[in-house]
């Protein structure tokens, strides 16, 4: 089984420790996969703005300086030990659960949002800036992963080790999407001012690229895998952005509340009725 995985999951000759087990602690790539993964990023720019901007008023006239100031940064410390708490448990988990994964999923995409608004936004690092330094500690994130590990692969998620690379790379890669959806959605010389909708399309689209370039050529799986993954963040967030922000902005202004939980029924009822595996050797590419 060792040399049957090794072929499958790494081009390197050593045998690592992620290479060792078959069955990974993350689910296989299917179509529900990413619908659940859309969903989730979502319920995260909804859910985050609920918190930060409805709750504790970042964006509301009249309450005190100290929350317009770092009403983003308390929903960050709150999202950030929710995220601890997810990663821990999901790390400490003998085999692959769908519910405990997406949970963490979902805590990531909260985290991701509220640390993406407090850095854009309160400390004025601008989106497209903010973009570009998250894009970078994404790269960076996934080539430490390599270099230690020898594969990115998802199926090679399996240890302590590659999980903690896998989760951090999560985290940054929320954040960017995030700051990217922003930028390509605001006007006002903030941003490429798109809209919401057009931003939406925009990044819909360059998932139908990143689909076809996986059918019909023989590009890296596994890189495919991690533009796709970064490319559902912004089409989530602007999504979420369209649904919740006020009129005038280009959005419909529904209740944040009732827009999460709707999105966390729709993902429970997904995990429910379309069951996963776990992604597997035989599952790489």
């Amino acid at each position: 089984m060792n040399d049957r995985t090794n072929e499958i999951v790494t081009d390197q000759d050593s045998v690592t420790p992620e290479i060792m087990t078959y069955l990974a602690k993350v689910p296989e790539v299917t179509l529900w996969f990413w619908i659940i993964k859309i969903l989730c990023t979502s319920i995260g720019e909804i859910g985050a703005d609920a918190l930060t901007m409805s709750y504790f008023g970042e964006t509301t006239e009249g309450v005190t300086g100290f929350w317009h100031d770092y009403g983003y940064l308390v929903g960050a410390a709150i999202f950030f030990g929710i995220f601890l708490i997810a990663v821990g448990v999901q790390i400490a988990g003998k085999k692959f659960h769908p519910f405990i994964y997406w949970t963490t999923i979902v805590a990531t995409t909260l985290l991701g949002t509220a640390l993406a608004d407090y850095f854009t936004r309160s400390e004025g690092f601008g989106y497209y800036w903010g973009s570009a330094i998250l894009l970078g500690l994404v790269i960076i994130s996934l080539v430490l992963w390599r270099v230690t590990t020898g594969t990115i692969d998802i199926s090679s998620v399996r240890t302590a080790r590659s999980e903690m690379f896998y989760w951090i790379t999560i985290m940054f890669s929320q954040t960017l999407g995030t700051a990217l959806g922003d930028y390509v959605a605001a006007g006002e010389d903030k941003g490429l001012g798109l809209g919401y909708l057009m931003s939406g399309a925009v990044f819909g689209g360059m998932m139908l690229v990143v689909a076809a370039l996986y059918y019909w050529t023989s590009v890296s799986r596994t890189i495919l895998f991690w533009v796709a993954f970064i490319l559902t963040r912004p089409l989530g967030a602007v999504t979420g952005d369209y649904l919740d922000k006020p009129v005038e902005d280009g959005g419909l202004e529904m209740n944040r509340y009732i827009l999460t939980a709707i999105l966390l029924a729709a993902i429970v009822l997904c995990i429910l009725i379309f069951p996963q595996r776990p992604a597997s050797a035989e599952d790489a590419h």
